[in-house]
């Protein structure tokens, strides 16, 4: 009975840092409200965090952050945002 309890315990404790890192999500309108065109690339990183895709060629740059369903997404030309967009925030 013992063990069984401990096994419910560590999920528990599994479960509440799992909310706890999905409650602590940059994706948030007021972090996207926080974005400007012009600013750097590292200026949007410290705001939203490492993006989760980056692709780009000829001098532009587009970064993801999120998922398909919930995201930001920024473009860059040369090292600065010009242009940005969300969903599901």
């Amino acid at each position: 009975m013992n063990k069984g309890l401990g096994r419910f315990g560590s999920c528990l404790i599994f479960m509440a840092l799992f909310l706890i890192v999905l409650g602590c999500s940059k994706l948030t309108p007021e972090t996207y409200d926080q974005l400007r065109v012009g600013m750097t690339y590292d200026e949007v990183v410290k705001i939203l965090g490492r993006p989760d895709a980056c692709e780009g060629a000829l001098g532009f740059k587009e970064c993801k952050w999120g998922t398909r369903n919930k995201y930001i997404n920024v473009k860059f030309g040369g090292e600065s945002v010009v242009f940005y967009s969300a969903k599901g925030l």
